[in-house]
């Protein structure tokens, strides 16, 4: 690693979800309070995730000890998992929320170290669920694992909160990185530009809005997902009495009028919301935009409702090359979050 250049600087970038992985890197669910009475219910659907990926890509899972190693186990086989495609790491975590603690790794086939982890700041969403120390050092644990260089950056960032098209653009949204418990010293510029140092970014577009229900302040994962290099799929409320309804129709405004590095206007494609999933009187962010796309698979929480078909069927549509599964969510969701959230994408070079 030079001395004090940045990622970009080097050459390196984060690629886009679509493009070739060699593992995926999961953190293993076991924080009761993240599903208050219902932790134990997730376990299968969630084995039935890691089943999908491993069918093309390798599996990275976070445990605590031996003991979790075993517990995760014993689910995984049930499900028929092919456990020669998983490896288990002892990195005790505080959640199970990878996409946002885990490493970004970025990648440049003509560097020396071929692939460099980024290890942002992690803060829980902005302090809402201490404790968050173990969670915030897992790059640092993965990077020194595998002998791969580590950069600090030194301020917060979520996985979730950030999503790529691989060739030069990133799609945010000013709810969560601009708001005032992530990273307070700094202004949109500011963030813009360590955006573009540690992702290896050139363009950075900004959406408003994030969903009614989500605790991480409006990550887009829930709202707006890059499918291509220049097609998107976002979220919209059909329902005008719906919360969402005028919250997405922002987003989906600002969209149209998006232009990419090459002049050429997004191609926004519309996806239904699923209906309201309320639980203990609460509304959870319930949305079909948080899929994870594997090598072979793009996996799709659904929510036991009528609109579950029209949406695998509209994100089918998208990726020719995979198959779309989904996978029902409704209680991986009490969790406040879903496939997507609980994923990140180690990729090959």
């Amino acid at each position: 690693m030079k001395d004090n250049m940045t990622p970009a600087q080097l050459g390196y970038r984060f690629p886009a979800e679509f493009e070739p992985h060699l593992a995926t890197w999961l953190s293993w669910p076991h924080k009761e309070a993240s599903w208050p009475g219902k932790l134990d219910s997730i376990f299968s659907a969630y084995s039935q995730f890691v089943k999908y990926i491993s069918l093309s890509e390798k599996v990275r899972i976070n445990v605590a000890n031996d003991a979790m190693k075993l517990f995760a186990s014993e689910h995984l086989e049930s499900a028929g998992v092919n456990m020669q495609q998983v490896t288990f790491y002892h990195h005790p975590t505080n959640d199970a929320w990878c996409r946002d603690h885990g490493p970004a790794f970025l990648i440049n086939p003509q560097a020396e170290n071929k692939k460099v982890i980024v290890d942002w700041n992690y803060n829980a969403w902005g302090g809402k669920y201490p404790p968050f120390d173990m969670d915030d050092v897992i790059p640092t644990l993965i990077g020194k694992h595998f002998n791969i260089p580590v950069y600090h950056p030194g301020i917060v960032m979520e996985g979730g909160s950030v999503e790529f098209n691989g060739k030069g653009t990133l799609l945010t949204s000013t709810c969560c990185l601009l708001n005032e418990n992530r990273n307070p010293h700094l202004n949109q510029a500011q963030i813009e530009q360590y955006l573009y140092d540690y992702y290896g970014v050139t363009q950075i577009l900004w959406v408003d809005e994030g969903i009614v229900g989500d605790d991480t302040d409006g990550h887009i994962d829930d709202t707006i997902r890059f499918v291509n290099e220049d097609t998107v799929l976002t979220v919209v409320e059909t329902n005008q009495q719906d919360e969402n309804y005028s919250l997405l129709q922002t987003n989906l405004k600002q969209l149209k009028s998006m232009r990419l590095l090459n002049g050429q206007q997004l191609n926004v494609i519309e996806l239904p919301m699923p209906d309201a999933v309320v639980f203990d009187n609460q509304r959870l962010p319930a949305s079909y935009a948080n899929f994870y796309i594997s090598n072979q698979h793009v996996i799709v929480p659904t929510y036991r409702c009528a609109k579950d078909d029209v949406a695998l069927q509209i994100i089918q549509s998208c990726f020719s090359t995979r198959e779309v599964v989904g996978i029902d969510s409704t209680d991986i969701i009490w969790g406040l979050g879903s496939f997507h959230c609980l994923s990140q994408q180690e990729p090959a070079v």
